[in-house]
């Protein structure tokens, strides 16, 4: 056997390995997730556990507790997953067309078939299944995305009456903007750039919250804070700078906002934001120092940074301070945790903060990883112990080489579940 054949039957081999152990750690999320173990530990869900804990993207968190939870209703398939004959993608696409009724067809053409043709397969039947069902309404939501060169793209999706009513906003918008770049006594002249409707955008944004502060316990809260970092930069001598959310703002960004804006001194010292117990309410500058030295929910794994609340780690009524040494920021999930879940929090000489649920030790702020070693050593043994026999042809689909028949499949398929009664 040369050294091609035998990284084939390595790869293959090392393939089967993780699938079976693949199907371990799917068995334990579904567990921990109906034991509510997440829970336990402060999580507002089992994914959004999994993305602090384990450190998978949210998406990916998502998309194995719902693996996790289907393959509990699909035996024949988590078998196949057990014993490395599935993999973990065929396995993911199964999931979701799947059911009592047609899993053992869907796994009998899973072992003959590739992983591209499942693929297609399973995404041509959940077609046909939608196609039968009035197609669900899409949900209203505004998404944020940063692009490569620094700017934000701002996406909605709005009921066709409410675009319209914000389309014509953005356009009056722009007709005030117009008129307010206009000479006194004057029109607006050809030469003269019309707005455009991202500048009518922000103008909606400027009037609605120069209309509308709230003023209150939150200190102001409608207000776009730009960090100025320590240290100059080396090139041209100006500041450096960051948004709360930690994007770098250009040198040339950080000149125009300050032109006409107020430049406000954050402080980090206890002492100097600290006004005692003259009033419950959080000032604006002790509220900015929050978010400046919390960047947010600091509950350990959470990733919140809007609809933040400032909380007294000694409550005022108890004769706690309003001061930064006693606030921490946190989302509404976790500061209904402290308040009504039992949880308490206390602070460190290094002024971070230790989370302690009921009973029970603190959370780690930074999770233990201890070294796995050798871990492909592990996994055989794993395997081993488990009395799994897995080897290059344990996981090797049994596909002839014709072109399959996908139409047949799919009326196989559909068949199947006509017989259900």
């Amino acid at each position: 056997m040369n050294n091609t054949e035998e990284l084939a039957q390595e790869i293959a081999t090392l393939s089967a390995h993780l699938d079976a152990a693949t199907h371990r750690l799917l068995v334990c999320i579904r567990s921990f997730d109906a034991s509510l173990g997440w829970h336990e530990q402060g999580a507002s869900s089992c994914a959004q556990w999994l993305s602090w804990r384990v450190g998978w993207d949210p998406g990916t968190a998502r998309e194995r507790v719902r693996v996790a939870r289907a393959l509990g209703t699909l035996p024949r398939i988590d078998e196949a997953l057990r014993t490395g004959g599935l993999s973990y993608a065929k396995a993911r696409a199964l999931t979701r067309v799947a059911n009592p009724a047609n899993e053992e067809r869907l796994l009998a053409m899973a072992l003959v078939s590739t992983g591209a043709q499942l693929e297609r397969l399973c995404r041509g039947y959940r077609t046909v299944l939608e196609g039968r069902k009035a197609p669900a309404p899409e949900e209203r939501t505004v998404r944020r995305r940063l692009l490569p060169g620094g700017k934000v793209k701002l996406e909605l999706v709005l009921e066709a009456d409410e675009a319209d009513l914000v389309l014509h906003a953005l356009d009056r918008a722009r007709e005030v903007r117009a008129e307010q770049a206009a000479p006194e006594g004057g029109d607006v002249s050809a030469e003269t750039s019309w707005p455009s409707r991202a500048d009518g955008m922000v103008k909606l944004a400027e009037s609605f919250l120069a209309d509308h502060h709230l003023s209150g316990s939150g200190g102001e809260r409608f207000q776009v804070m730009v960090h100025l970092d320590q240290e100059v930069l080396e090139a041209d001598g100006t500041w450096s700078a960051t948004l709360e959310d930690g994007t770098r703002v250009s040198a040339e960004t950080l000149r125009r906002v300050a032109c006409d804006c107020a430049l406000v001194a954050v402080g980090h010292d206890g002492q100097a934001l600290n006004i005692g117990r003259r009033a419950r309410s959080i000032p604006p500058a002790i509220r900015r120092a929050l978010m400046l030295r919390d960047h947010g929910c600091a509950f350990p794994g959470c990733t919140h940074t809007r609809f933040l609340h400032a909380h007294h780690l000694q409550h005022w009524l108890h004769g706690g301070a309003t001061s930064l040494d006693n606030l921490v920021m946190l989302c509404s999930f976790h500061h209904h945790l402290v308040h009504e879940g039992g949880w308490r929090i206390s602070a460190t000489a290094d002024r971070s903060f230790l989370f302690h649920p009921p009973g029970g030790n603190p959370l780690a702020t930074v999770p233990p990883r201890e070294p796995i070693g050798n871990a492909v050593a592990w996994l055989r043994n794993w395997a081993e112990e488990n009395d799994l026999h897995l080897g290059p042809e344990t996981n090797m689909p049994r596909w002839d080489g014709t072109s399959p028949d996908y139409e047949l499949a799919m009326s196989d398929l559909l068949a199947a579940r006509c017989e259900v009664p």
